[in-house]
């Protein structure tokens, strides 16, 4: 047995080994002390090996798939090894082979998968030759059939990484991949990457003569990258990908840019501290089915350049908001009762892979059967009750499947089969003669042991003798201990227990005999026939594609409806030249997390290129910028928007330079890397691109600071002439706009009450008159005694800083020292911090402690 696991273990290579056995997957040596580690397992031991036990550890067959799950999330790849042979028949070790292996980017199981998430497998090629070689990416979704093929330069590829977001990343042997990317990482033979082997690869598996049909005519390297990932995938599964009927060429240009750091700041999917809400996606995603918010989460990631294909999707949830005007029902009772229509959808992408794969699961061909009885009706509620849009007419072609495929689900599918066909109980009742009647000989048992017992009881005089059956022992004739003595002698003895004995005689083994025969030959019948119906149901795995995006697409369309429809959303004007003109926009997350949000509006063309805007910390700045972008990233995957009114022209990049910290693992500062990601920009921002300049040069002394947030922002305007927000608390900028009319300056506004600093978080014109930093600083509850001295510091710097400093602005507004004296400011705190306490309901060592505080912040010394 050691030396056939060897041998599927040399094959399997240096991934973890499942080696079936009987009820449990077991590993041994190096694999069993590693999954024993991973998966807090307990390692004993089986046979020797020269001299030294040999380390073994398992997990049972039926929670296998808990344990798959955990080491898939660990990054790691598993080979698993079933019995092939009968182990009835077997002379020596039963025969097995690998059946697949699963990796973090080949998974297709709905257990192991996220539901709302696309984990595809890169391959990535970069050819040897060349003065400015092309990287070569190939990525496919295993789970949708979906392979996509691209080309980049260095300075893209990161980006392109972070934009298809694989789970796992394949590259030759002897290429050092460079990248940032922290998932999993595998590698393969470099001839899997030779150019001639990956053409005729392709080419074969699409049917095809040649690769120019899709596209792919000058594009070397994709081709070598795709023919490496085919052949990686067909290993791991261990057959052809039938469901694989095409790749696409994914062409950069159709996209608007984004780069890995303006995903981050932008929180589309994950926010800044990597949670999954609150996020553009999270607020979005009203979504009904799996597939839906997959495709929801695509169209965020990939906003598009194309305005028409944009007003297409504007017009489908257009039409769905509008209703029929002459339906039967109102628009809002339509999107509901589309709602509740497409509630009732499995993830019919993920089943049609699973049947071309031959991995789907009896209740998945149910809930397929169930869900395409339903078809029909969402037909005629879409032409019924929607108005016309060409995009959902075009669905609503999509979702006519011939009625055969639910025919033959119908007539073959249990109404509520078993999890696993190995456990019986799918095929339904009445679809093959044979199986009914081996169903009828294993389970019809009840007469004929009924019979039995009467005559023995008779024969035997032992009035409580019992014939029963369990799964463990088989038939028995069970006897208390107080009547063994009356046993006949062709009572055999098959198990003892505290107060009976169970027996057997020949004509109970018989019978036996017979029924388990029947039970196997019907479980094997039953394995037959539902292989037979996969073979049926593969014809139908192309149309159920295509019906499983058009159901997706429409149920995008019908989040975004109701979205809109529920917070005031509006259908954005799309213009063909570099324009962004919104009226009273919206923080479509912020605005759900306050109480009461102020709209601001933003006007910026060609002739208005630039916005200074100044403004004190907590005013808004940050959250005025991001709303822009994200009204812009809405507009052009063709959301409505949060505004009263809005015009997006088009936009090529989002670029963002919004806050920082530390990256400790890269090696690199705050400052520095602020500058690194200022350089991109300068380097790639275009006239049709908007860019988010938040507080640029921070991270270094003044002087040095204010030096280069000038010098980038006079390039932006004087050379990339992109359309850009740049916050700033250098007030020297805002003298920007005297020196080059395409920058105006606009600020947050502030102001002083009795009762401290008031942000009134409105953008207008011109620039902030003070900074309110230490007000600010204040309201965070800096000792009274630090605020002083730093008021102190500030007038001294102020009547010393002349012509260079930030004087004429601090002192623009002189609302003079006797208003805001120090006695003024520490008063107004301490009033604030007593507030806070409640004596009445304070216990003596609360008050005491209060009181320490009060003494602390206000009683040292000024």
């Amino acid at each position: 047995m050691m030396q056939q696991y060897l041998r599927l273990k040399l094959e399997a290579g240096s991934v973890l080994l499942f080696y079936r056995m009987g009820d449990f997957y077991e590993m041994f040596y190096d694999d069993a002390e590693k999954a024993a580690r991973l998966l807090n397992l307990t390692l004993t031991k089986r046979g020797n090996s020269n001299g030294q036990p040999i380390p073994m550890a398992g997990v049972p067959v039926h929670a296998m798939e808990t344990y798959l799950a955990r080491l898939v999330a660990l990054g790691e790849s598993v080979a698993i090894c079933e019995q092939i042979g009968d182990p009835a028949t077997s002379k020596g070790p039963v025969e097995r082979k690998i059946v697949r292996i699963v990796t973090p980017g080949t998974l297709t199981d709905e257990t192991l998968l996220p539901s709302k998430l696309d984990r595809p497998l890169l391959s990535v090629f970069l050819p040897a030759k060349g003065k400015s070689p092309k990287y070569g990416l190939a990525w496919l979704n295993l789970a949708s059939g979906q392979f996509k093929v691209t080309q980049c330069d260095q300075e893209a590829l990161e980006s392109e990484i972070h934009r298809i977001a694989p789970a796992e990343i394949v590259h030759a042997d002897s290429f050092a991949l460079q990248t940032k990317f922290t998932g999993s990482i595998s590698h393969t033979a470099d001839w899997h990457y030779d150019m001639n082997d990956a053409d005729a690869l392709l080419c074969r598996h699409f049917k095809i003569d040649s690769l120019a049909s899709f596209g792919m005519t000058d594009m070397p390297a994709a081709i070598c990258a795709a023919g490496a990932l085919l052949r990686y995938v067909e290993r791991t599964q261990t057959q052809s990908l039938s469901h694989v009927q095409h790749i696409m060429v994914d062409h950069a240009l159709d996209y608007l840019v984004l780069d890995p750091v303006t995903r981050k700041n932008l929180e589309i999917t994950e926010t800044i501290s990597g949670e999954t809400r609150p996020t553009l996606f999270s607020l979005l995603d009203h979504c009904e089915t799996p597939m839906g918010s997959r495709m929801l989460r695509h169209w965020l990631h990939h906003p598009l350049r194309s305005n028409s294909q944009i007003r297409a999707r504007q017009e489908a949830v257009a039409a769905m908001l509008a209703g029929r005007p002459d339906g039967p029902v109102h628009p809002h009772i339509a999107l509901d009762n589309l709602r509740t229509e497409l509630n009732a959808f499995p993830d019919l992408e993920r089943i049609a892979t699973r049947i071309a794969l031959r991995s789907v699961r009896p209740r998945e061909l149910a809930s397929l059967r169930d869900a395409l009885q339903r078809l029909p009706q969402l037909q005629v509620l879409l032409r019924n009750q929607h108005a016309n849009a060409a995009r959902l007419d075009a669905l609503n072609e999509e979702l006519g499947l011939d009625t055969q495929l639910h025919s033959s689900l119908q007539a073959a599918i249990a109404l509520e089969p078993a999890a696993m066909i190995r456990d019986g109980g799918v095929i339904a009742e009445g679809f093959d003669a044979d199986l009914d009647e081996l169903r009828t000989l294993a389970s019809d048992s009840g007469a004929f042991l009924v019979e039995l017992e009467a005559r023995e009881r008779e024969r035997t005089g032992i009035a409580n003798l019992r014939v029963e059956f369990n799964r463990v022992h088989g038939f028995f004739i069970e006897v208390s201990k107080g009547q063994v003595d009356k046993v006949p002698a062709d009572y055999r003895r098959r198990q003892t227990l505290k107060n009976v004995e169970r027996y057997i005689t020949p004509e109970l083994k018989g019978f036996e005999d017979k029924v388990l025969s029947a039970r196997d030959r019907s479980l094997s019948r039953e394995k037959w026939l539902y292989d037979q119906l996969l073979d049926t149901l593969h014809a139908w795995v192309t149309p159920l594609q295509r019906c499983a995006q058009a159901i997706a697409e429409l149920d995008v369309y019908l989040a975004l409806a109701s979205h809109a429809r529920d917070n005031e959303w509006i259908a954005p004007q799309l213009a063909d030249s570099p324009i962004i003109d919104i009226e009273a926009g919206r923080h479509p997350v912020v605005e759900h997390t306050i109480e009461q949000f102020t709209p601001n509006s933003c006007q910026m063309d060609s002739d208005r290129r630039m916005l200074l805007i100044t403004g004190p910390n907590m005013g808004g700045k940050s959250t005025y910028m991001r709303q822009t972008a994200l009204i812009v990233l809405l507009a052009r995957m063709g959301s409505f928007v949060p505004a009263s009114g809005a015009t997006i022209g088009v936009i090529d990049r989002i670029f963002t330079r919004i806050g920082a910290a530390d990256d400790l693992a890269g090696g690199q500062s705050t400052f520095m890397m602020e500058m690194t990601e200022a350089a991109t920009i300068l380097a790639a921002s275009t006239p049709n691109s908007l860019v988010l300049m938040d507080e640029i040069g921070r991270g270094t002394s003044t002087y040095d600071g204010l030096s280069l947030a000038w010098a980038i922002a006079c390039r932006l305007l004087d050379h990339n002439h992109a359309l850009t927000l740049f916050a700033t608390h250098y007030f020297e900028i805002t003298r920007l706009p005297d020196l080059n009319p395409a920058a105006l300056n606009v600020h947050l506004a502030a102001t002083e009450a009795a009762s401290g600093l008031v942000f009134l978080h409105e953008v207008q014109s011109g620039p902030a008159s003070r900074s309110y930093g230490i007000q600010v600083a204040q309201r965070a509850g800096l000792p009274v005694a630090v605020i002083r001295q730093a008021k102190r510091e500030l007038d001294r710097l102020e009547s010393q800083a002349g012509d260079i400093s930030q004087l004429n602005l601090f002192s623009a507004t002189h609302e003079s020292d006797d208003q805001h004296s120090d006695d003024a400011l520490e008063l107004t705190a301490f009033r604030e911090a007593l507030q806070g306490f409640d004596p009445d309901n304070m216990s003596p060592r609360e008050a005491l402690d209060a009181l320490y505080k009060l003494h602390n912040r206000f009683g040292g010394e000024s």
